[in-house]
C-alpha cells in the first residue's frame, strides 16, 4: 500500500490545511476516513545503512506510518553546531521513509524520554547552573528556541503540504508525567507554528486525569500512551474530548531492560489482544516500539525509582515485534494479522516479508591484554588541577568516565574515606591497588591509613542520565565532596575520559598506552571475515565495561545482567581483518565469542499498567 501526499489547500489563515486532521471523533486524510497505523523505530538506534531495510520491514507489518524522536542532545552533544550528517541525517531518513510508502509522524521534544540519556536534552543545557528544564524558564526557552531555529527549518520543507511524508508533529512529550506548566506546553507549540510547522500537532500522555491534567492543551489533538486497559483510556479520553479521534500514540507492546534485573518481555498473545482491543475501539496505534534498535555508544539513559538509580542496558529490543537485529518474531505476524484486520486487507495485500539477514558463523576469539587500567586512562586524557573534584559538567563532558587523582595523608589505623553525591559509581585505587566500589548518592569505606600521603585515585562511571522523572538533568561525577573522616580532601587533578567521543584512531592506540598491569584495562581481540553480516558479541568471564568494533562504540556490557551479547551490525564490519578492543575496569576474561543469536538474559512477563 503506497500513500502519497498532496498539497491539501489553505484553511482560511493562510497556512496550508494539514493532510492529516480530524472531525466527529475520526481521522481523515486528504479528506478521506483514515486510521493511523503507525510504528514507532527511531533513527538514531539504528545504523544508518539499515534504515531502508527496516522501514521496509516496518511497512511489511501493515503499517502505514512511522513515527520517530528527534534527540536533541544526539545532534548537539556538545555546544557547539548541531550535526546532521551520517547517522544524524534525518533528512535522509525521511526521505527513506517516503520511499517505503510511509506517513512520518514526528517527535522533536524538546524534551523526548525514550529511555535515552538525559530524556535527549543535552548535557551542556541541563548542566548550566540554575537552569530550569521544561518549563518556561527563560533560559530554557531562549536555548529551546535557537534548537528548533536549526531543526525545523530543516523539517519544515519535508511536510506533507511540502509534498514531504511528515504528516504529524508532538508538542513535547507526556509532559503531565513532569509538570503542570501550561504556559511552557503552549510556548512549544506556538514555537512550532512560527517555524513553519502546518501538519496536525498533538499531544501524548498517559492515561489519567493527573497526566491528561498536565500535559494537554485546548485546541490540540490529545492522545494517550498505555499498554493494556485500552477500553478504559478510550472512554477517559471521549469523555475530555468527544469530538477528538482516539489514538494511543505509544502502544507498549515490550518493555526496556534496567542492569541487574530480569530481561522484560510481553507475550504474543497479551499484546496482540490489547492492540485488537485499541483497533476495536475505533482506535488508531503507534506501536511502542515495531523496531527498538540500539542503545549504542553511551546514549542509554537511566531511571530511579526513589531509593536507587537503575541504568538502562545496551540493547532496546524491547521485545518489539522486529528485533534488534531485523528478525520477524512471532510477535510481529500476531500483530500483523490484526493490523490487516483492522482495515479489512490480507497479507496479499501488503508488501512482501523480506529475507533474514545473514549472519556469522558463531567462533571464539583469543584476547590479547593490553595497557593497565590507570596507566592508560592517565595517558588517554590530560590532567586537569582542581582544588575540588570537578564534576562532569564542569569539565564539559557529557558522558563516559573521569578518573580524580589526590595524595591526601591518612592517619595510622582505619579511616573512613566517604565521597558525597557521587553520580554514579566509584571504583577506589590506594597507590594504584583497588580498594572497592563506591555506588551512588553516599559512600563510604574504611581504609587503612600509615601515617603519610597515599595515591588516592577515583575512577567514577556516568551510568546514564536519568531521562523520566523529576530528577531529569541532574549532574554526574562527584557532586559533592570527598572526605578522609572529617576533613575534605583538596588539590586534585581529573582526567576527562569521554569515550564516546573518542576517534577510531583514538581506540586504536589506547591498548599500547602505557605496559600491562593488573587484572584490568584495555585488551583486544581480532578476527577476519569474507563478507559482512550480522554477529553478537559475547564477553564470558569479563566483569564490567566498554567494548568497541573497528573502533566503533557499542557499548556497556556488565556481568550482571541481564543482557549477555551485544548486537554487532554488518556495516560495522569490514571484508577481511576487524579489531574488537574492551576497555575492562575489574577482571579481564581469556576469550571473546561471535555467536549467531541474541542473549538478553532471563524472562519476565511485564506489562505496565495505570493505577
Amino acid at each position: 500500500m503506497t500513500l502519497t501526499s498532496t498539497t491539501a489547500p489553505a484553511d482560511g489563515t493562510g497556512r496550508p490545511a494539514p493532510l492529516l486532521s480530524y472531525a466527529d471523533g475520526s481521522f481523515l486524510r486528504g479528506g478521506r476516513p483514515h486510521r493511523v497505523l503507525a510504528g514507532s523505530l527511531h533513527y538514531f538506534r539504528v545504523h544508518p545503512e539499515l534504515w531502508a531495510d527496516r522501514l521496509q520491514r516496518l511497512a511489511a507489518m501493515g503499517l502505514n506510518t512511522v513515527d520517530t524522536y528527534v534527540p536533541w542532545n544526539f545532534h548537539q552533544p556538545l555546544r557547539a553546531e548541531a550535526r546532521f550528517d551520517g547517522p544524524r541525517d534525518l533528512g535522509r531518513f525521511l526521505a527513506l521513509a517516503q520511499d517505503t510508502g510511509l506517513d512520518v509522524i514526528v517527535r522533536p521534544g524538546p524534551y523526548i524520554c525514550a529511555e535515552w540519556d538525559n530524556g535527549g536534552l543535552p548535557a551542556w543545557l541541563t548542566g548550566s547552573p540554575g537552569m530550569r528544564p521544561r518549563s518556561s524558564h527563560r533560559p530554557f526557552l531562549d536555548e529551546v528556541a535557537r534548537w528548533f531555529d536549526v531543526l525545523l527549518p530543516r523539517l519544515a520543507p519535508l511536510q506533507a503540504a511540502h509534498g514531504g511524508p511528515v504528516v504529524a508533529v508532538q508538542v513535547e512529550n507526556e509532559y503531565g508525567s513532569y509538570g503542570d506548566d501550561h504556559t511552557y506546553v503552549a510556548w512549544v507549540r506556538e514555537a512550532l507554528r512560527q517555524r513553519g510547522i502546518t501538519e496536525l500537532l498533538y499531544t501524548a500522555d498517559g492515561p489519567t486525569e493527573l497526566m491528561l491534567d498536565g500535559g494537554t492543551l485546548p485546541g490540540t489533538l490529545t492522545t494517550a500512551t498505555f499498554g493494556s486497559r485500552a477500553a478504559d483510556a478510550a472512554a477517559l479520553l471521549r469523555s475530555r474530548r468527544p469530538d477528538e479521534p482516539f489514538m494511543c500514540a505509544e502502544f507498549w507492546n515490550g518493555w526496556f531492560d534496567h542492569w541487574g534485573e530480569r530481561h522484560h518481555v510481553r507475550g504474543v498473545d497479551s499484546a496482540a489482544q490489547t492492540l485488537g482491543e485499541i483497533l476495536d475501539a475505533g482506535g488508531s496505534v503507534s506501536v511502542y516500539m515495531a523496531h527498538g534498535g540500539s542503545n549504542s555508544g553511551l546514549w542509554a539513559g537511566a531511571n530511579h525509582d526513589g531509593d536507587r538509580l537503575q541504568p538502562t542496558v545496551t540493547s532496546y529490543d524491547s521485545d518489539a515485534p522486529i528485533a534488534e537485529h531485523g528478525a520477524l518474531t512471532p510477535k510481529f505476524f500476531a500483530l500483523r494479522d490484526r493490523l490487516l484486520a483492522a482495515d479489512g486487507r490480507d497479507a496479499s495485500r501488503v508488501r512482501p516479508l523480506p529475507a533474514a539477514a545473514p549472519l556469522l558463523a558463531p567462533r571464539s576469539l583469543p584476547v590479547v591484554r593490553g595497557a593497565g587500567l590507570l596507566g592508560a586512562l592517565t595517558a588517554m586524557a590530560p590532567p586537569v588541577a582542581s582544588p575540588h573534584p570537578p564534576t562532569f559538567e564542569e569539565l564539559e563532558q557529557p558522558s563516559g568516565l573521569v578518573l580524580y587523582r589526590a595524595r591526601p595523608r591518612l592517619p595510622r589505623g582505619p579511616r573512613e574515606l566517604t565521597v558525597t553525591g557521587l553520580h554514579d559509581r566509584a571504583q577506589v585505587f590506594l597507590d594504584g591497588v583497588p580498594a572497592g566500589v563506591l555506588d551512588r548518592e553516599d559512600g563510604a569505606l574504611t581504609v587503612q591509613g600509615e601515617g603519610a600521603p597515599v595515591g588516592l585515585d577515583l575512577l567514577v562511571e556516568n551510568q546514564g542520565r536519568i531521562n523520566y522523572g523529576p530528577l531529569l538533568g541532574q549532574g554526574k561525577g562527584i557532586l559533592g565532596g570527598v572526605r578522609v573522616e572529617r576533613r575534605l580532601v583538596h588539590t586534585w587533578t581529573a582526567h576527562g575520559l569521554p569515550l564516546d567521543l573518542w576517534s577510531a584512531a583514538d581506540v586504536a592506540r589506547a591498548p599500547s598506552r602505557a605496559a600491562p598491569s593488573g587484572e584490568a584495562g584495555f585488551a583486544t581481540a581480532g578476527f577476519t571475515v569474507d563478507s559482512p553480516a550480522d554477529t553478537f558479541l559475547a564477553l564470558p568471564g569479563f566483569a564490567k565495561g566498554f567494548v568497541w568494533v573497528n573502533g566503533a562504540l557499542l557499548g556497556r556490557y556488565w556481568e550482571i545482567g541481564p543482557q549477555v551479547t551485544l548486537y554487532v551490525p554488518a556495516p560495522l564490519l569490514a571484508a577481511g581483518d576487524n579489531t574488537v578492543t574492551v576497555l575492562e575496569l575489574e577482571r579481564f576474561g581469556e576469550r571473546i565469542e561471535l555467536r549467531d543469536r541474541p542473549e538478553l538474559g532471563p524472562a519476565e512477563e511485564y506489562v505496565e499498567t495505570f493505577d
